[in-house]
């Protein structure tokens, strides 16, 4: 049995059968039937439907900035936003498509008539995480859609009620019978479904551990399997940054969500010519925050999603202190922080280093690391002293500058002058262990599709 339990009181608020075999059986084969109408749509046929899905979902924002903060504690008034953001990406990728996936003509030869279609891959598996419900799930589902696949989708069980109302958008939209179906499911019995031949590729986004579980599931299928895994994204404040708009925007990107993004801030290095005044003016700004029960519209910092995911924050801290680490925010400023519960404070830790888990080590949480550095040079070293690779972003008024750094920082994406966000008109990717492939943006559909080349002779004398 699925059971969501709120981080709100450690409540049960989502309780759901697992599918059973015949169910699974019976949606496996009914996304397999549908494949074979839906790849002959037209683009523009499958644009119609899928935004038909897209106005059907975001008419009930109101609705799932409720239940997410049920589900994983986001703060109400946050979470309408992150239905603005489904939106965004969806309709952006629905109108990437007709370019996207149209031939690709070759130079005229006489006598032959030759192009390259890409063509859909069958039936995609999507497993969506908790922590972007709507956003995660959203990168792959419409652009899955309008490739011309079928998709599966099997949410985080602790978000069950957004794959639930994403899968009922598509049924007020009018969607084809098995075109986008869900199924709650165990790691077991996703791993099981992987293995199955209807499956034509799958796309992950969630832990490193996760990543490999679902990869050694998909071992000699020899099918696209998209992975976006962890991010320990750190940031470098130059001496030539706007300090003030550096503070402000990389305090939002270290504990927006609780620190429970996969590209938000975790690391931050400061070029010694502004350590002291930048440090103060993120406690400053950090103390502000408001934690507390995310059903409140002052709450601006909720709960974790799990006791145990902030026990495991809690670990990562206390380890550095003990190692040498000073923690800048005192917790009784946050009368909700509590030990032993999901509702933590926010932590600003200095005198750390590379040899503490806390800046090394994926947190997941509402922690930051700030290190003084000397130069460029420096400064990319740390950066790049990491297995992951999401997200990076260079603080700096001189864009040649912060261009020739972001040449040599190992990263996905590279921001300057802003952190945590998503632009889906660019690739989404990483390197390292954060995983493999793209999506989004216009390459996003070349890992949904496979590429079919037809050479025709027209002239045979």
């Amino acid at each position: 049995m699925l059971q969501c339990i709120s981080p709100i009181n450690n409540s049960i608020y989502v309780e759901r059968p697992y599918a059973e075999a015949s169910e699974i059986e019976q949606v496996l084969h009914a996304a397999q039937l549908a494949s074979q109408s839906w790849k002959n749509t037209s683009v523009s046929e499958r644009a119609e439907l899928c935004e038909k899905l897209v106005d059907a979902f975001v008419a009930n924002a109101d609705v799932f900035a409720e239940e997410l903060a049920h589900q994983m504690g986001r703060p109400i008034k946050y979470g309408v936003g992150e239905v603005r953001g489904f939106e965004e990406r969806a309709r952006c990728m629905i109108n990437l498509a007709q370019e996207a996936l149209a031939d690709i003509e070759l130079p005229k030869q006489d006598g032959f008539l030759r192009f390259i279609r890409r063509v859909p891959i069958g039936v995609v598996l999507t497993v969506a995480p908790w922590n972007y419900p709507l956003l995660t799930a959203v990168n792959s589902i419409i652009p899955a859609l309008m490739a011309g696949n079928t998709l599966v989708l099997k949410h985080s069980h602790q978000t069950p009620l957004c794959g639930e109302r994403m899968v009922e958008a598509g049924k007020e939209a009018g969607l084809p019978e098995g075109l986008f179906q869900l199924l709650h499911l165990s790691r077991e019995q996703t791993s099981e479904i992987i293995r199955s031949p209807i499956i034509g590729g799958v796309a992950f986004t969630g832990s490193v551990a996760g990543g490999a579980q679902i990869e050694a599931a998909a071992a000699g299928r020899f099918i696209p399997v998209g992975l976006e895994l962890g991010g320990k994204d750190p940031a470098y404040v130059r001496a030539d940054a706007d300090l003030s708009f550096a503070v402000e925007n990389l305090v939002d990107g270290s504990f927006f969500n609780s620190g429970q993004s996969c590209c938000g801030i975790e690391r931050i290095y400061v070029h010694a010519d502004h350590y002291g005044a930048f440090v103060e003016g993120f406690v400053e700004i950090t103390k502000g925050y408001v934690l507390g029960n995310p059903l409140d519209t002052s709450t601006t910092l909720g709960p974790m999603v799990r006791t145990s995911a902030a026990d495991f924050v809690r670990g990562q801290i206390n380890e550095a202190v003990k190692a040498g680490a000073i923690s800048l925010v005192d917790p009784s400023l946050f009368p909700a922080h509590k030990e032993g519960t999901p509702y933590m404070a926010p932590h600003v830790l200095v005198e750390v280093d590379h040899s503490m888990r806390v800046m090394t080590e994926e947190s997941f949480g509402p922690v930051v690391g700030i290190m003084k550095v000397n130069s460029d040079e420096e400064a990319i070293s740390l950066m790049n002293d990491s297995d992951l690779g999401l997200t990076a972003s260079i603080w700096s008024n001189n864009v040649d500058e912060a261009l020739a750094l972001g040449n040599q920082v190992e990263a996905g994406t590279v921001f300057m002058n802003r952190c945590d966000y998503l632009d889906p008109e660019l690739a989404w990717t990483g390197v390292k262990n954060t995983g493999r492939g793209v999506s989004l943006s216009r390459l996003g559909y070349d890992q949904l599709t496979r590429s079919k080349s037809y050479h025709y002779r027209t002239k045979i004398n």
